[in-house]
């Protein structure tokens, strides 16, 4: 679950990690009070989205305008940035063409800032460590910095059971090249980063930039993505969970306990199983075709949950054909053509459809697809109903 920046730095502060003073704003006029009560020369004024890259994107109705993070000097400077924000519709990198319509704003003081870095905390799951990685250069993604210049980055992994050290946060300061009052300001910096990390159960706390203002670190922007089978244990930040920010399928995904990722392919892919999911839109890709998401119905969907699974793919007008590829241990072969023949005929089924079912109760479920008066293509093994269904996708893509 992604949060706001707003709410990460809020979160952060409570654990004693320095940040600017902001004040969020859900309108043009909270954003121009906000300011008037700001005892500082200069204004920055954030569109908060969940995405990245907000000051380099660019809104929909101004192209040529500027992005969602910009200095103000005035308060009528603020009020024409807010104005310009609010309610439209910003794209970044991350957002893709479609972009975020903007409904929060945050105004912050602006910070004399001396020195740019970056900072994350996450699970490495090559070590099974929760790890720091540091950049002396920040303000960047850190895929481009780890692409052209990997030894700038600086990795530390944390002792699961005695957690962080002295010597660990000495050296993360140390990799950032901080000396005297700087140094002494980011050991405490980086400790209560991983508490904040540890007790929150967070999948990742990124700082990017992290700053150097005066002698003091702070986190001049942050994005803290928790982990969803952690929040029964934290109602709190589960209440800060914005849906208007996600992706109306993957809402009614969440809802209805499915596992659901739109991507940008035209083959529509419905599994019991992550791994198999995975493997699934692998073997796709490699026949030539191109996955359009990943859904996993899990291993004890009932047949109202794959026939809500088999809605949410047929909603995504880039799906030109489905596969449907169903291992049935716990979940049984003929509860999924149950629910696969239900959808089908509910939606009025317009696609191609190849169907895999392998194991309990497999042949009662083909029995049942193939008495349905359905067009589905059934398929022997995964390479065959990854053939049928490029093929199949293919051949309807030219015919339209």
């Amino acid at each position: 679950m992604n949060i706001h920046e707003y709410q990460a730095k809020e979160l952060l502060a409570k654990y004693g990690v320095a940040v600017p003073h902001g004040i969020p704003a859900m309108s043009v006029e909270e954003a121009v009070k906000a300011a008037e009560s700001m005892d500082t020369a200069l204004y920055v004024v954030k569109a908060q989205i969940h995405a990245g890259g907000r000051g380099a994107g660019h809104f929909t109705n101004n192209p040529e305008g500027k992005g969602g993070v910009r200095l103000c000097k005035t308060i009528d400077d603020v009020r024409a940035a807010s104005e310009a924000m609010m309610g439209n519709v910003l794209v970044t990198k991350q957002t893709g063409p479609e972009g975020k319509e903007v409904q929060r704003l945050y105004v912050t003081d602006g910070v004399d800032i001396e020195k740019e870095y970056y900072c994350s905390v996450l699970l490495d799951r090559g070590t099974s460590k929760v790890t720091f990685m540091v950049s002396k250069e920040g303000g960047m993604e850190i895929e481009e910095v780890a692409e052209e210049n990997p030894d700038a980055i600086t990795r530390v992994a944390i002792d699961p059971v005695g957690g962080i050290t002295d010597a660990d946060a000495e050296k993360l300061a140390d990799a950032l090249d901080l000396t005297g009052a700087a140094k002494a300001s980011a050991l405490p910096f980086f400790k209560n980063l991983y508490k904040c990390y540890i007790e929150t159960d967070a999948a990742i706390v990124e700082i990017n930039p992290l700053i150097l203002a005066g002698d003091e670190v702070m986190a001049l922007d942050a994005k803290i993505n928790f982990d969803p089978n952690a929040l029964y244990r934290h109602p709190e930040i589960a209440e800060l969970r914005d849906e208007s920010e996600e992706d109306a399928n993957e809402k009614i995904a969440h809802d209805n306990e499915l596992s659901y990722v739109r991507l940008d392919g035209n083959i529509g892919c419905m599994v019991n199983g992550a791994g198999l999911a995975m493997s699934t839109m692998d073997i796709i890709k490699l026949k030539g075709g191109e996955p359009a998401n990943f859904l996993d119905v899990g291993g004890g969907a009932t047949a109202e949950r794959v026939t809500t699974a088999f809605k949410i793919i047929l909603s995504d007008q880039n799906v030109k054909g489905i596969l449907v590829n169903i291992f049935g241990g716990i979940m049984k072969c003929d509860v999924i053509a149950q629910g696969v023949i239900a959808a089908a005929k509910e939606v009025n089924l317009s696609v191609p459809l190849v169907v895999r079912l392998e194991g309990t109760n497999v042949e009662k479920g083909k029995e049942l697809m193939a008495n349905s008066g359905l067009p589905i293509i059934s398929a022997d093994d995964l390479e065959d109903a990854a053939t049928k269904v490029v093929e199949a996708t293919q051949k309807a893509a030219k015919a339209a």
